[in-house]
């Protein structure tokens, strides 16, 4: 008698787990890796469609100039 009733425990466990976790986070995954495929997509057709646009590479940018401020550099003398 016990062992069936511990059988029933583990069986209920198991549907449990299975259907409200596993399946729902799986389906959560699969919409999401969907959504950001068509996010991507449509990032993609926008650049497209702009004629002039050009991907720029940060380092290609010119460096900010110095200016003399208020500041000096001083080293310390012990």
């Amino acid at each position: 008698m016990l062992q069936i009733l511990l059988y029933a425990l583990l069986a209920w466990f198991l549907y449990n787990l299975i259907f409200r976790l596993i399946i729902p986070l799986y389906r959560t995954t699969r919409h999401v890796k969907q959504k950001f495929r068509e996010m991507h997509q449509q990032m993609e057709d926008q650049n497209r469609q702009q004629p002039g646009f050009q991907k720029t590479n940060p380092a290609s940018k010119p460096a900010p100039s110095k200016s003399s401020g208020d500041y000096i550099d001083f080293e310390e003398i012990k």
